[in-house]
């Protein structure tokens, strides 16, 4: 079974941004707030390490999630493109079938591949232009 999910990025304001969707939805962040310096080994410029890495809020049986963005590293930030949908898969295959289709004609952003907090991660723009996170949960979860 697929899981959807919306995922908001900001430049910055991604706790004053979800301190609001909480007051608006109600409920409390799963896992506590996660910020750039939160992150072992990941080389962060000072001025940006208490900027959100990960936060999700429940919303009813779904998930709000999102993060900061670092000026230089990815997709520079742009109102407009802060939206990804994120795709749950239940299998490393299916993951894998689900990002190589979509990402057909597109951007890859990041490739499926293991990741620190223990899923297995990709991202990538379609030739739409719609922003999409694929994973596959093992192990220890951070959403």
């Amino acid at each position: 079974m697929l899981k959807l999910d919306p995922y908001l990025n900001f430049d910055g304001t991604c706790e004053e941004a979800f301190n609001f969707y909480r007051s608006v939805f109600g409920g409390e962040f799963k896992g506590g707030i996660m910020r750039m310096k939160d992150v072992e080994g990941m080389d962060v410029p000072q001025a940006f390490k208490d900027r959100v890495m990960h936060v999700s809020l429940p919303v009813g049986n779904d998930l709000l999630m999102g993060s900061d963005t670092i000026p230089g590293m990815g997709n520079p930030f742009q109102a407009g493109n802060n939206n990804y949908i994120s795709i749950t898969a239940d299998s490393r295959e299916e993951a894998d079938r689900l990002f190589n289709g979509l990402s057909a004609g597109g951007e890859i952003e990041m490739p499926m591949e293991d990741m620190f907090w223990g899923d297995y991660f990709g991202s990538l723009k379609d030739r739409f232009g719609v922003m999409w996170m694929i994973s596959s949960p093992s192990g220890q979860q951070m959403m």
